[in-house]
């Protein structure tokens, strides 16, 4: 996220990013923080006061429940079709980025391979390879 982005590159304390996030809220985000705010005091609940409590709160709002569900389904249905290699590539990598998927690269190149178009498939499966950017290379 580029405000992750921007906390790493000012060396942002943790105590500041929340209050820093919420700084640039506009519109309907300002409103809803606002009644946000309100409604955990109320209940008497504790302030957010970290980024990763407020990124939480911020998903169960904004993003519903089944999208990381339906990035799964793209990312496991995901084929190369008439993306060029390198689309194919980056196509799979943000995928997997949205997702959080962590896995090791001969997993990722398992992935990768599975999804080329056969003709390439059957040519690079007997070629040799240390890792995923000499699939592409080879590709």
């Amino acid at each position: 996220m580029k405000v992750e982005q921007f906390f790493s590159c000012h060396g942002v304390s943790k105590e500041r990013k929340v209050s820093l996030a919420t700084l640039s809220f506009q519109g309907h985000a300002m409103y809803w923080w606002t009644s946000f705010e309100k409604k955990r005091r109320i209940n008497h609940e504790p302030p957010i006061q970290y980024w990763n409590e407020l990124r939480s709160a911020l998903r169960r709002r904004h993003i519903p429940p089944y999208y990381d569900r339906e990035l799964m389904d793209k990312l496991q249905r995901l084929k190369q079709g008439s993306f060029s290699v390198e689309e194919y590539r980056q196509t799979m990598e943000l995928l997997m980025i949205r997702v959080g998927i962590r896995e090791e690269e001969r997993t990722t190149i398992s992935r990768f391979q599975s999804g080329l178009n056969l003709e390439i498939k059957d040519k690079v499966k007997l070629l040799p390879y240390r890792d995923l950017n000499e699939i592409v290379q080879l590709c």
